[in-house]
């Protein structure tokens, strides 16, 4: 437990993700009179803020993965050492399943309670796979100190084009499964968003590393 800080940050980070991505999901539900779009560009922007925040305010402690397919990438790599994965994978489910109940507490819901939003399909099983391929190459390609913007960036941008609103992170799926709302997933529907997304990361990697042997071989040419 001596690297507790580490797992603390992202159980943190996590539970604040989770916490806004549902609690903004249902505060636009409740505002938008059933306009679907009008309560995605809440959602977004409130998920968009709240992830720039809590990577430049975590990443150092952490590097604030505050999801599990991020993190099986960084132990592969080694850039997280391999035997902190399984406690960084606790940490971010434990807090995504905290930042839905802490959301539902808010607006005076049942905090326990289970979606009933069907979420399935080809499509967004492909959607999710690009989405979180998407991410792991914007995280790995990201120059230093830019990765917080870029990723918020690319979240944002990805709410929009996947047929999925682009969850990208098994924790998500986690939390969300937990909480029948607008941002909700039917817990009959996680498994295969987290296949996907499993998918989706390890594409993104092999994209990465090709670019980056490409990269290497014209450097080494010059």
């Amino acid at each position: 437990m001596k690297h507790w800080r580490q797992y603390l940050a992202e159980l943190i980070g996590t539970a604040a993700l989770l916490c806004a991505v549902i609690g903004s999901g249902i505060m636009a539900e409740n505002l938008s009179d059933g306009n679907f779009a009008v309560a995605l560009i809440a959602n977004t922007l409130a998920t968009v803020f709240a992830l720039y925040v809590l990577i430049e305010a975590l990443g150092p402690l952490s590097g604030a993965h505050f999801n599990p397919a991020v993190s099986l990438v960084m132990a592969y790599r080694k850039d997280l050492p391999r035997e902190r994965l399984i406690g960084y994978v606790i940490a971010q489910l434990m807090g995504a399943a905290l930042g839905a109940w802490l959301a539902h507490a808010m607006f005076e819901m049942d905090i326990f309670q289970w979606s009933d939003k069907a979420r399935t399909g080809e499509g967004q099983w492909l959607a999710e796979a690009v989405a979180t391929a998407g991410l792991l190459f914007v995280i790995l390609r990201s120059p230093a100190g830019k990765a917080s913007s870029m990723v918020a960036s690319y979240i944002g941008a990805a709410y929009w084009f996947t047929a999925s609103t682009s969850f990208a992170n098994p924790a998500a799926v986690f939390g969300r499964m937990m909480s029948d709302s607008f941002a909700g997933i039917s817990p009959m529907d996680a498994p295969a968003f987290i296949a996907a997304e499993l998918v989706g990361a390890c594409v993104g990697l092999v994209i990465h590393t090709v670019l980056s042997s490409d990269q290497n071989q014209d450097n080494a040419k010059s």
